[in-house]
């Protein structure tokens, strides 16, 4: 991954035709949304995923990563290789407290 050069903008934010176009369906963010954090400075994927949660939803990003990718990479004039995957992490999914109280087999009371 090349090294990230981070200067402030100094052109006003110009808003495009098709920035109301969805990339990522699960939480709803827009091209628009994810042009804006570029131009805030956001200048990987992960950036991006933390500022806008792109890829953290029922997905885990399988669907949306790459577009993501070259939305971001054609804000920077980059490749899309330059910016990295994102980091993968396990789903959490609720648990019932039962779960846990009936695998509990030295529980001795007070």
């Amino acid at each position: 991954m090349k090294k990230i050069v981070r200067v402030a903008n100094t052109a006003p934010f110009v808003e495009k035709s098709d920035d109301d176009m969805i990339i990522c369906r699960c939480e709803e963010i827009t091209k628009g949304e994810i042009r804006h954090a570029v131009y805030d400075g956001m200048r990987t994927t992960n950036e991006v995923k933390r500022y806008l949660r792109t890829g953290m939803g029922l997905c885990q990003g399988q669907t949306c990563q790459r577009l993501v990718q070259g939305v971001i990479a054609a804000e920077l004039k980059c490749s899309p290789a330059d910016l990295g995957m994102i980091q993968g992490r396990a789903p959490v999914r609720p648990v019932e407290i039962g779960t846990f109280a009936n695998n509990i087999t030295d529980v001795q009371e007070v």
